[in-house]
């Protein structure tokens, strides 16, 4: 489950022509990443709030027709080597090989891939396990992918079946083989915890099944009950109870503990891996860098520019042939607002952020005395480590990291 995008909740009828944004951008300062959004599923879980539809195949080639067309009008603001390209859903692994085998050849033909072909760069696709076949894996790997994010969530069909999720826990193992086989060299496992039913217990047992796989990168994410999600409904409805929230604590303390004995590092409050097997793709939006983005609802950030394409595949296909999408909102460069979302990304890095890159840019903001303040008593409560050169969380810190991102944002913050 890693970072992807979400439907924006705004007035859908104000859009914003993305050629429009593109024209006000330094074409010296190009993107070095991508993200493309496949929205097709064959079935809608019920926690996802990504957009994504359920797929009879039937829109599948037209939609690449504008795919394409879309990726053609971005490349001149990707010029140089990409560093990497994230492909997300929806379920991207059910769009059919032979268009997969377009897609990529676009992809090859408009922008430059060789430090993805080298090894130096990355290129992700999100698979579910029961739609991965070994032609699609060869048709993947020939094309370029190197890297894919299996969505496991849970080993237990209980839980399997809670999500709304329809694959069986052994089609993992068999996807991983087929993509291996194939010759992708690295994999991610996504596992979901407290899940309603959910104990300490089946975490381990789904834990323990996902390192004994051998991936070289793990995401654990809480189960969180976004709105306007069949979860968000059913627990309104009482037909569940959520997990307690000590059992929830002990169930991140557990995978914390537990893949740091196995040689996985945290370096995202939600993601370890393996030394070096970090997703490439995912630092880039928690580093704030740019990245320009394709298909419905995807979002980009360039030069300070936010935007969002059109979220609905009607919308998406309706658009001319030729050229990029319509933008449903456009967030103009903002000097306050850019901190703010390095704070709410840097700070869930094991990393950090840059102690003196974010004084400097406070002070011009006139917040520099209230965000040292801040700092001063995070640190005096053992949520921030006393390091003059970089902000970073503590292991306390980081069981409320939302708790602190909030007073940081609120320092920045002129009411």
């Amino acid at each position: 489950m890693e970072q992807r995008t979400r439907i924006p909740l705004i007035d859908q009828r104000r859009t914003t022509p993305v050629a429009d944004i593109l024209r006000t951008l330094n074409p010296e300062q190009p993107a070095r990443s991508l993200y493309i959004h496949v929205p097709f599923c064959y079935h809608k879980c019920h926690y996802c709030d990504f957009y994504s539809i359920v797929d009879t195949q039937d829109r599948q080639s037209r939609f690449l027709m504008r795919l394409q067309s879309e990726l053609q009008a971005l490349s001149p603001f990707a010029t140089e080597p990409l560093d990497s390209i994230f492909v997300g859903g929806g379920t991207p692994s059910l769009l059919q090989p032979r268009l997969w085998a377009e897609l990529l050849e676009t992809l090859q033909s408009r922008f430059d891939l060789s430090r993805i072909r080298a090894g130096s760069g990355e290129f992700t696709v999100e698979c579910n396990p029961e739609t991965v076949t070994s032609e699609l894996a060869s048709v993947l790997f020939h094309g370029g992918v190197n890297r894919v994010s299996m969505g496991a969530q849970s080993f237990n069909p209980k839980h399997l079946q809670t999500l709304e999720r329809h694959h069986d826990p052994e089609g993992v193992i068999r996807a991983l083989e087929l993509t291996r086989a194939a010759g992708i060299s690295r994999d991610s496992i996504d596992l979901i915890y407290a899940i309603p039913g959910q104990t300490l217990r089946h975490f381990e047992e789904d834990l323990e099944r996902a390192i004994g796989l051998n991936t070289s990168h793990l995401s654990c994410y809480n189960l969180t009950y976004e709105p306007n999600t069949a979860m968000h409904v059913r627990l309104g409805r009482g037909e569940f109870t959520p997990v307690d929230e000590d059992v929830e604590v002990d169930m991140f303390l557990f995978a914390a503990q537990t893949l740091k004995q196995r040689g996985f590092q945290r370096y995202e409050v939600s993601n370890y891996a393996r030394p070096g097997m970090e997703c490439r793709h995912n630092l880039a939006y928690w580093r704030q860098h740019d990245w320009l983005a394709a298909g419905p609802s995807a979002s980009a950030h360039m030069q300070g520019h936010r935007w969002k394409n059109v979220p609905r595949l009607d919308d998406y296909l309706d658009k001319p042939s030729s050229g990029a999408s319509s933008a449903t909102d456009h967030e103009l460069p903002d000097e306050r607002r850019a901190l703010g979302e390095l704070l709410m990304t840097g700070l869930r890095l094991s990393e950090g952020l840059d102690a003196a890159d974010v004084m400097i840019r406070a002070d011009r903001l006139g917040a520099l005395a209230r965000v040292e303040r801040v700092r001063a008593r995070q640190i005096a409560q053992g949520l921030m480590h006393d390091d003059d050169s970089r902000l970073i969380l503590t292991d306390e810190g980081i069981l409320v990291e939302n708790r602190v991102t909030v007073d940081f944002l609120a320092a920045i913050d002129p009411a």
